[in-house]
């Protein structure tokens, strides 16, 4: 059995070990932070996927890059997901970034990586903009936020929502 003072050095170790696995920080509130690196491509991502848009759509797209890193069939690390090739807005991690919106963008990026989600985003991790429409038949659609409407790549027999529903931010 281990007691007291062994017993918070293991803890705090293991957290450590979690924390650098997960290629992130805690702080003293347990709360992951990410690197100053993870935010400036979250930043990207939802800058070129979003910056005309509504909060709800920036926290949207944020949402989606979150659940590519979680997913296995992704990078695990923001960066990681935002720079996989032909994946988000064409230069993305190269262009500059020169716009009023980008305070709403920094502040909708650091919500994302302290936890905030856009509900309805569900488990999709794709979007397109809103208005295109694809011929394939595994397109489950979940929201149109900002501009964009987000899906679940299914099984054709598992579609329920074959077409996007009505914006969440008109």
């Amino acid at each position: 059995m281990i007691e007291g003072a062994s017993r918070t050095w293991l803890v705090s170790g293991l957290l450590a070990v979690a924390s650098i696995l997960a290629g992130c920080s805690t702080g003293d509130s347990g709360r992951q932070r990410y690197a100053k690196k993870d935010l400036e491509c979250m930043e990207r991502a939802i800058f070129f996927e979003a910056n005309r848009s509504s909060r709800e759509g920036m926290i949207a797209v944020g949402t989606v890059v979150m659940n590519r890193v979680e997913s296995d069939e992704f990078p695990n690390t923001v960066c990681g997901v935002v720079g996989q090739k032909n994946q988000f807005a064409p230069g993305v991690m190269t262009r500059p970034m020169n716009s009023k919106a980008l305070p709403d963008v920094q502040e909708a990026a650091r919500a994302v990586l302290n936890g905030e989600r856009q509900p309805g985003v569900q488990k999709a991790r794709f979007f397109h903009t809103a208005g295109y429409r694809f011929p394939y038949n595994n397109m489950h659609y979940v929201l149109v936020a900002g501009g964009n409407a987000f899906y679940e790549k299914r099984k054709k027999h598992l579609v329920t929502q074959r077409v996007p529903p009505a914006p969440i931010d008109r």
